[in-house]
């Protein structure tokens, strides 16, 4: 950091804004004189105090790396992740949705911008390495998204008839800011209308080749900064200490890419557990709520997170989540799904769409299986 300070006042010109001047790479020890966690960060932002040059030149930093990532066209997508609390037996005590702060962000974007910087050296040394790829989306897929988010009158970016797979990328993302700034100005659908942008993307990947990261907005990018959690970025690690010197051999080029294709499935392997593990605790904590306050006649406010012909999905509490089947969800209508799959329709008139509040009971709860089912309250 001082050294630094001291650059910035000789040429400060060359430190401002989010460009990159000059990247070092080497073995090192870090001794860190303070450990920070994301909340003791966060209030002394809150705090308007004056912070230490280390971490008032990180946020600045990091402020300048998203504004050039709005910029560039990165997409704008938020998601919640459950925090679960659990006793010594193993007892589910409680869950809070993890939010994206400020501390959240600066250490992301610096993740981000370490993350690059090594891809870039890797490509230029033309060293075997993982690349995390994020390809660009199918134009029909998007074209398909303008479609569904039209459906539920959320403002769509101009596209042109026929989308390149450039253009296509170019539109979701901005797709995603105005899909972003409808559930601000509404203060609903966020889980429903991102789960659309999701859907509409390719998954990102482990490859052998430098493909890009459409989501990110980056040419080259790879995962360097949690070897002590992913494989990939050990190979990166180690990839890296080839190319400076650092005694470690190049990763053989050879097997690349079927390492790529076995960590990606590994990975998606890892998420479906993770869903399934916190639909499992969800389940437990809901039959504890159940059990000390209202049973299964409370009424829970909710809304429709996701619809298929069988029913809608809703959230409700603290991120509960369950079906309510279509026949439960009243007037004995017969019920159908639009062409966009974003709205049920009922043959009497009754509308279900995603991102719409509705009130719901607990019918049944099976934790094991990490299911609810639900039936309309009103």
């Amino acid at each position: 950091a001082e050294a630094h300070e001291r650059a910035r006042a000789d040429h400060p010109d060359d430190l401002r804004g989010a460009e990159v001047v000059r990247t070092a790479f080497y073995r090192s020890w870090i001794r860190s004189d303070r450990r920070y966690d994301y909340d003791e960060v966060d209030a002394l932002f809150a705090d308007g105090a004056e912070l230490e040059a280390p971490l008032r030149i990180a946020r600045e930093a990091a402020a300048e790396l998203q504004a050039a990532r709005e910029r560039a066209g990165a997409l704008a997508v938020e998601s919640v992740e459950p925090q679960f609390a659990f006793d010594r037996r193993g007892h589910v005590l409680s869950s809070e949705p993890s939010e994206q702060t400020e501390s959240h962000r600066l250490i992301e974007h610096l993740m981000i911008g370490a993350n690059e910087q090594v891809a870039r050296l890797l490509v230029e040394r033309r060293i075997a390495a993982l690349h995390r790829v994020h390809e660009r989306p199918d134009p029909e897929r998007i074209e398909t998204l303008l479609d569904a988010l039209a459906s539920l009158d959320v403002p769509t970016p101009p596209a042109p008839e026929h989308l390149s797979a450039r253009e296509a990328s170019e539109v979701v993302a901005a797709a995603s800011r105005l899909v972003d700034q409808h559930v601000r100005r509404t203060g609903h659908g966020r889980a429903g209308l991102t789960s659309l942008l999701l859907r509409s993307l390719k998954q990102a990947r482990y490859a052998a080749e430098p493909l890009g990261h459409t989501g990110l907005h980056l040419e080259r990018y790879c995962h360097f900064t949690s070897p002590i959690r992913r494989y990939p970025d050990l190979i990166c690690h180690r990839a890296l200490l080839s190319a400076v010197g650092g005694g470690e051999p190049a990763p053989p080029r050879g097997a690349m890419e079927e390492a790529g294709h076995h960590l990606s499935g590994r990975e998606r392997d890892a998420m479906s557990i993770e869903r399934k593990a916190d639909d499992v605790a969800r389940c437990f904590l809901l039959e504890r709520e159940l059990f000390e306050g209202g049973g299964f006649d409370r009424v829970w406010d909710g809304e429709v997170v996701g619809v298929i012909g069988a029913g809608a999905f809703v959230r409700f509490g603290e991120g509960h989540e369950g079906l309510v089947p279509a026949r439960r969800l009243g007037r004995g209508e017969w019920w159908e799904l639009n062409p966009q799959g974003t709205i049920l329709q009922g043959d009497e008139g009754g509308v279900v769409r995603l991102g719409d509040p509705m009130q719901v009971r607990v019918v049944r709860v099976d934790a094991p299986r990490g299911r609810v089912d639900l039936e309309r309250a009103e």
